[in-house]
Order: structure tokens, then C-alpha cells, then sequence
């Protein structure tokens, strides 16, 4: 007696999307800043604010649309980088409105320019080009690997991008600091596009070099030093960092750029040595720069002694603007204590111009309290671990390295600014990510959160299945 049976190979099990629950995270991401934005409107006039359901119909569209492109363009990418991106986004569109409602605010800037103009409604605008920078991103790069041709290009780009601000007629000096650009009337930072595509650069070179990198000439002090020419990367980028302090005066960057470069090199190399020796370097040069140029030296003084310096330094300087806003930071922070003064009924608009952008976070501190700031840095936690994740997660070493840089470069980001804002370091001038006034930010950090999605849904996509095997289709078993 003979049986004849079938067998067919088995396919690869189907990975869940995730999806679902990306929407189901968005919608609380959605409703959370709406019922911030009534609260605001409850505390300041008592009532229901106007704008509330344009508000709300605004954001739930532009969440909606980047759902519908990741669900259809991105099916297995992390279900978590999205909804935190909004609920940031969303928060920091209600802050900004909150200050816009300060009638000290609005009476300093009419005395000053003539004229009151609400930020709100522009950071909308640019968080709408934000979100288009992301569907473009997810769009047009179908592959993070694609990126790895271009790592010289990018090189220049970044070299680029970082010298505008310097070019006559079209750079700009605010309050001592050359980052800015000025385009069709609009104010453009080069600086935060630049640390994408230095990603880019530095992953594909590290990528090349990490073995030549990682050789050791010899051991000192438990660690292992690098050999001589080997040298010549990190000392590049260390150069090209204090230039830019230099001739910018642009705390913030210098560092950004260069940590994100260790960041990467020890990644790539799993050589302690680059750390001592990165962060040694990047001491050195900002103390040589830090008792040369004044507008280094002004933020320096603010950070050890406001008070003291805010009654020394001349009225009107640099020194004395840096001293008084950073007095005006401390007070906001410590009347906020533990759980906040509640939305809309703090005093952090006296802070002066950056209230709504360098010193956002302020506002936060003083309404939301220490709860509210520990709120924030976990949700900024979560993105930089969801890189990470990413990172670890990717198959390739270019979308490991570029994870983990970007993730870098967001997570320094947000410690020099936390920490500038709340005293842990000097002041740098650079924005907090998604929460405060500025195109250039919110867009170049939607393209972020768009390459780490197109990197984890590469690395979440279930393998194919094995092509099957003509000899194991049909296979006979002779019983007796």
C-alpha cells in the first residue's frame, strides 16, 4: 500500500504592522494638546478659546495624513516615533500660543517694532512644511542604503550649509550669534539641515574606515590609543567645530557636531579611547574660545553668577541681555515647583524675545513643574530609545551607524538645551526639538523622525520567504 502525500515549504510568519496601534496612540496624541489649548484658554479669558477647533481639525489632519503615508509607504516601522513627534509638535504649538497671549509680551513687541505678530499660526505653517518634509522623505527614499552613495556629496553639502551664514548680504548677526540666513524674507538656520546630512558623512566614512579606526598602537593608562594617522578624522571634525564657534559664535552647533562624531565613532570602532580623547579636545577648545570671544564669554558669565554679573555688566550689552534672561529662567523655574502655577498662569513671558524659542522650556517648568519638565524628558527619552532600538535592529552597518547618529545628534540636542535653560551648562542659542518657535527645527527634525522610520521599517520588514524547492513538492512515502 502507497500514500502520496504533499508538502510544501513553509513560509516566513507575518510580522505585525503595527499600525493600528500607531493610530490609536496618535489620537491621544492628537487629544492631549487639544485639551491643553482649552485649558490655556479657560485660565487666561475664563472661556473656551476661538481658534480651538481649528486647532484640533489642523493637527488631527496633518497626523492623519503621516499615518496614512507610513501605513502605506513604511507598513513596519516603529509604531511609537509618530505619535511622539505629534504630541511634541502639539505641545509646543499651545506654549507658543499661551505666549502669544501675554499682554506684556504683546505691548514689548508693538514699543519695539510698531506692530504685534502671533507666532502660532506660522509655527503651524512650518509645521505643516514639516510634515511634508516627512511624506517627501518616506516617499522618495525607499531605501536608507541609497544615502550611502552620496557620502562625499554630503560632506560638501554639510561644509556648505555651515558657510552661508558667513556669506555677506545673505548671513545675519542676532545678538552676536552669525546662524541665520535670510531668504524671500525668511529666516532660515542652516545649521539644523547640516547635522542630517553630516549623518549621512559621517556613517558612510566610519562605515569604510571602522577597522582601521579601531586599531590600537598602544595601551596607556587602560586605554588603548589610536595610531598617529588615524588621528586625522577626529582631528578634522574638531577643527572644523571651532571654526565654527569661532566665526559664528555658535556654542550649540560646535558641540552638536562634534559629540555626534564621537557618538558615532565609538559605535563604529567600540574603542573607549575616542571618548576620553573626544571629550578632551572639545574642553580644550571651548576654554582657548571660551576666554577669547566676548559672545562666549557673555554666556559663560550668565551661567556662573546671573545675579551677580546681571548688577556689573553694562545696561544694554550682551552680558547684561544674557545675565537678565538667564535670572528671569531661574525664577520661572523655582516658582513652579513641584506641579506648576497651571497652564496660562505663569510669568515666564518676561523672560523677554526667546521666551517662545530658546527659552520655551522655561514655560514649562514654571506651569507644568518639575512634573511637567520630567513629562518632557521622558517623551524625548522615548524618541532617542526608539532610535537606539532602531539602530540595533537595523541589518546593515550604514542603518546602524546613521540611527545611532541621528539619535546622537537629537538626544545632545536636547541635553545642551535642557541644560542651558536650566543651569547645568552655559547657554547655547539652539532650540528645544519640536517644542519651540522655529521652521528650520520643526522641518529638519520631522526629516529626522522621517529617515529613522524609513530605517526601522527596513529593519522590522520580515524576511521573504525561500523560493520553494521543485524536489520537496511532491514527495512519496511508501507504507507497508
Amino acid at each position: 500500500m502507497s500514500v502520496v502525500t504533499n508538502t510544501t515549504t513553509i513560509g516566513a510568519i507575518e510580522a505585525p504592522s503595527r499600525r493600528n496601534t500607531e493610530l490609536a496612540l496618535l489620537a491621544f496624541a492628537v487629544a492631549i494638546p487639544v485639551f491643553a489649548y482649552l485649558n490655556v484658554g479657560l485660565a487666561i479669558d475664563g472661556k473656551v478659546p476661538p481658534g480651538m477647533l481649528g486647532y484640533g481639525a489642523g493637527l488631527t489632519l496633518l497626523a492623519g495624513v503621516a499615518h496614512l503615508v507610513v501605513r502605506k509607504f513604511a507598513p513596519y516601522a516603529d509604531p511609537l516615533l509618530l505619535p511622539l513627534g505629534t504630541l511634541l509638535n502639539g505641545l509646543g504649538l499651545v506654549l507658543i500660543w499661551r505666549l502669544d497671549q501675554s499682554p506684556r509680551l504683546i505691548q514689548r513687541a508693538t514699543s519695539a517694532y510698531g506692530s504685534f505678530s502671533p507666532d502660532a499660526p506660522k509655527q503651524m505653517l512650518y509645521s505643516a512644511i514639516g510634515i511634508a518634509m516627512f511624506v517627501g522623505v518616506l516617499l522618495v527614499l525607499k531605501d536608507h542604503r541609497v544615502l550611502q552613495r552620496y557620502t562625499y556629496i554630503s560632506m560638501v553639502a554639510a561644509l556648505v550649509l555651515l558657510l552661508l551664514p558667513l556669506v555677506p548680504g545673505l548671513g545675519s548677526d542676532v545678538f552676536g550669534a552669525k546662524i541665520w540666513i535670510n531668504v524671500a524674507g525668511f529666516s532660515i538656520q542652516p545649521g539644523e539641515f547640516a547635522k542630517l546630512v553630516l549623518a549621512v558623512f559621517f556613517s558612510g566614512y566610519l562605515m569604510v574606515k571602522r577597522d582601521a579606526l579601531a586599531l590600537a598602537s598602544r595601551r596607556f593608562m587602560g586605554l588603548y590609543l589610536p595610531r598617529g594617522r588615524d588621528l586625522g578624522p577626529i582631528v578634522t571634525i574638531w577643527a572644523v567645530s571651532l571654526l565654527i564657534l569661532v566665526f559664528e559664535n555658535d556654542l550649540g552647533t560646535s558641540l552638536l557636531f562634534f559629540g555626534m562624531f564621537v557618538i558615532m565613532l565609538y559605535v563604529a570602532t567600540e574603542r573607549t579611547s575616542w571618548i576620553v580623547i573626544g571629550l578632551l579636545m572639545s574642553a580644550g577648545g571651548a576654554v582657548v574660545v571660551g576666554s577669547t570671544a566676548s559672545h562666549v564669554q557673555s554666556r559663560v558669565a550668565a551661567w556662573l553668577d546671573p545675579f551677580g554679573c546681571l548688577k556689573t555688566a553694562p545696561e544694554g550689552s550682551n552680558m547684561a541681555n544674557a545675565c537678565d534672561q538667564m535670572t528671569q529662567v531661574l525664577m520661572s523655574f523655582g516658582s513652579g515647583g513641584i506641579l506648576g502655577t497651571g497652564l496660562g498662569q505663569g510669568n515666564s513671558d518676561l523672560i523677554g524675545f526667546a521666551a517662545n524659542s530658546d527659552f520655551i522650556f522655561a514655560t514649562v517648568g514654571e506651569e507644568l513643574g518639575l512634573a511637567g519638565v520630567m513629562v518632557f524628558l521622558l517623551l524625548y527619552g522615548l524618541i532617542i530609545e526608539r532610535g537606539v532600538r532602531t539602530a540595533l535592529a537595523a541589518r546593515d552597518p550604514f542603518g546602524k551607524l546613521l540611527a545611532m547618529g541621528l539619535s546622537g545628534a537629537f538626544a545632545l540636542q536636547v541635553f545642551v538645551v535642557a541644560g542651558g535653560v536650566m543651569g547645568l551648562i552655559p547657554l547655547t542659542g539652539m532650540t528645544m526639538p519640536f517644542l519651540a518657535y522655529g521652521g528650520s527645527s520643526v522641518i529638519a527634525n520631522w526629516a529626522l523622525i522621517g529617515v529613522l522610520i524609513r530605517i526601522s521599517d527596513t529593519a522590522r520588514r520580515p524576511a521573504p520567504s525561500p523560493a520553494p524547492n521543485p524536489d520537496a513538492e511532491m514527495t512519496q512515502v511508501v507504507r507497508p
